[in-house]
């Protein structure tokens, strides 16, 4: 008889770092937000929105960068975010975590159980570690909005836009989104999940 090996189990802290990452198994996805370590589990329905944003994003993406979902971006030592959506320099193609210095955007669909971490908690960590443009896509109302900061002068994010329309900017190139059409969307996929 053959015993089946144990699922490891993460040490117990109260405050986590980036090297401790390195004791847990490789095959989950890790967040690490200000010594918090996340275990992301984000539903078929927040992945289809994700996607959504990419190909948007991708429409226009320069040669020289990378739209990508779910890359860990190494930020300092209680830190390493996985954004939702995330804009590189395509240099980091193979690399993970890639550094944060080289994202242009990085964007965070609120799932229902993290509104409080992506809009204050990551704003502070993205804004602190000098991310130029952060998105934050609410899906949670009728209506879908896009908000979108930037950083200001004092290193803060500001609001650039806030809209439950068609959301146009030149930042990080040009992008559009039909926010509508995602609602629509989305309803239809939650209709037929009998939601």
């Amino acid at each position: 008889m053959t015993v089946a090996p144990m699922l490891p189990i993460p040490p117990e802290r109260s405050e986590w770092t980036v090297d401790d990452l390195g004791e847990l198994p490789q095959d989950l996805p890790y967040e690490l937000v200000n010594g918090r370590l996340i275990v992301p589990s984000p539903t078929a329905l927040h992945q289809d929105l994700c996607v959504e944003l990419l190909l948007a994003l991708e429409g226009n993406c320069p040669p020289d960068y990378l739209v990508s979902i779910d890359l860990s971006m190494r930020i300092d030592r209680r830190n390493e975010p996985r954004p939702d959506v995330v804009a590189i320099r395509r240099e980091h193609a193979n690399r993970s975590p890639v550094p944060v210095e080289d994202a242009l955007l990085a964007v965070e669909v609120i799932p229902p159980t993290s509104t409080f971490r992506d809009l204050y908690d990551k704003a502070k960590v993205y804004a602190h570690a000098g991310v130029r443009s952060y998105w934050v896509v609410d899906p949670l109302h009728e209506k879908m909005t896009l908000t979108e900061y930037t950083l200001s002068p004092s290193g803060d994010y500001e609001v650039a836009a806030h809209t439950e329309d068609l959301f146009v900017t030149e930042r990080p190139w040009k992008v559009s989104v039909d926010l509508p059409a995602l609602t629509v969307r989305r309803a239809g996929l939650m209709a037929r999940d009998g939601q």
